[in-house]
């Protein structure tokens, strides 16, 4: 594995991440992140660590990168961006001694082997995406953004046979969390509890969605108690985050109400980047 990835692996003693591989995380987010990676809160995913383990741990890499590359197409990251990550952590380990992880990644000089494994599992699941249209997201429970790209073509539909914008009675209320300083499982503990949060508040009809790994969308109709409920929300939220310290530690999360587009399509180019905002 070392002349592969060009990283003197070194044991840490345990399952746990050591300091090794948090620097090395450390060094492959600022390298892709560099190399034009869009959405800086959504990069850091449990399978990360379990790559910067494996790569410290002297274990071949390429099984940790399959689940990488699964989990990057799950989370709506394109086929050549995930390349290019994957680029970025080659470089890292190419040239352990930029320690500010200032170096320049090339997809064409990372192993084929490795860019095969992780393109093979990216594609597996996107495909898989596209031949069951699946619309429930597994860890959260709440439908997906196919769902409520759906719903937002029957709401659009309903507002053309009035001749009125769809905006003048429904809005799009988000939630997004800054996970990106956490590590590992404490993110997906976080986007649970914030799934569970924002299904107890709007709990009458509202369609409620997760659109990527920190966000989730509520479909709602304009009425005068969308302030209170988001009072109510924000206090739910700060309840269920404050019980752990690394959630707590990523901030309070960011609410927004925001204006429909005028057309349908502009709504799900909409939903497209606020998944991965």
């Amino acid at each position: 594995m070392t002349d592969v990835l060009g990283w003197p692996p070194k044991a840490t003693g345990s399952g746990a991440l050591g300091a090794d591989s948090r620097t090395l995380r450390d060094r492959w987010r600022t390298a892709s992140l560099a190399a034009g990676w869009r959405f800086p809160s959504d990069w850091a995913l449990p399978e990360v660590d379990t790559v910067c383990a494996a790569v410290v741990g002297g274990t071949p890499p390429e099984l940790a990168l399959a689940g990488l590359g699964r989990a990057r197409a799950a989370a709506g990251a394109g086929l050549a961006e995930t390349l290019a990550d994957l680029a970025a952590l080659h470089a890292v380990l190419a040239q352990p001694e930029c320690a500010e992880g200032l170096v320049v990644p090339n997809v064409d000089a990372t192993p084929s082997n490795l860019l095969r494994v992780t393109a093979i599992a990216w594609a597996d699941v996107a495909l898989d995406q596209l031949a069951k249209a699946e619309v429930t997201d597994p860890l959260t429970s709440l439908p997906t953004a196919a769902y409520l790209r759906t719903r937002l073509a029957e709401v659009y539909r309903e507002a053309a046979r009035r001749g009125e914008p769809a905006s003048l009675d429904h809005m799009l209320l988000v939630v997004t969390m800054d996970f990106s300083l956490l590590a590992g499982w404490p993110r997906l503990t976080g986007m649970i509890l914030v799934s569970d949060a924002v299904r107890q508040v709007f709990d009458g009809g509202e369609s409620v969605a997760a659109l990527g790994p920190s966000t989730v969308a509520v479909l709602l109709r304009r009425d005068g108690g969308i302030a209170q409920r988001g009072v109510l929300l924000r206090r739910e939220l700060h309840e269920r985050l404050s019980v752990d310290a690394q959630l707590h530690q990523a901030g309070d999360p960011r609410i927004r109400v925001l204006r429909l587009p005028a057309t349908h399509d502009g709504a799900c180019e909409l939903l497209t980047s606020l998944g991965r905002a």
